[in-house]
């Protein structure tokens, strides 16, 4: 291991990438009814009271400004089953909904059957944070599927561990 005052970006990743996170998408509608999606795994609670959330998207990514002019957005929080899925929403361009089953929430947003739990929130706030941008979203809904397991990401990859 290595110190020194500059971190090379890429041993950067690779560290940060032996910490497991869970996998999330995030969904809206744009304004002509496209749905919009982006898988992240920048996810975490904030606060529970006011109920808040957030997560980073890239300044590079193309679906974060569709998500962020309709001002909200689901957060479906991914369960094992939809490791391809993840993939299919972690890339950029071509149609990220093909061939999933959406069950659209109350308020129209397309939000993924089967997911291991799921959020509507507001866009509050919206802060820099280096090369991406830091979304602090207000809980409106909240629920979850007691029994499904979350897909994790860990080194690159959704490896497909087992809970003991």
């Amino acid at each position: 291991m290595t110190a020194g005052t500059g971190v090379d970006p890429a041993v950067l990743r690779q560290v940060c990438g032996h910490w497991a996170t869970g996998v999330a998408v995030v969904t809206a509608t744009a304004a002509d009814g496209t749905p919009l999606g982006m898988a992240v795994n920048s996810f975490t609670s904030l606060s529970l009271d006011p109920p808040l959330i957030l997560f980073c998207p890239a300044l590079t990514s193309t679906t974060w400004p569709g998500i962020r002019a309709t001002g909200r957005f689901a957060v479906d929080i991914l369960a094992t089953q939809h490791s391809a899925l993840a993939r299919s929403f972690a890339r950029s361009g071509g149609d990220k909904f093909a061939g999933v089953t959406l069950r659209p929430t109350d308020d129209g947003l397309p939000a993924i059957d089967g997911a291991a739990a799921r959020l509507v929130c507001d866009i509050n706030t919206v802060h820099p944070g280096g090369d991406h941008e830091i979304v602090v979203g207000r809980v409106l809904h909240a629920e979850h599927s007691d029994g499904s397991e979350p897909l994790l990401f860990h080194r690159g990859r959704t490896p497909g561990y087992r809970f003991v």
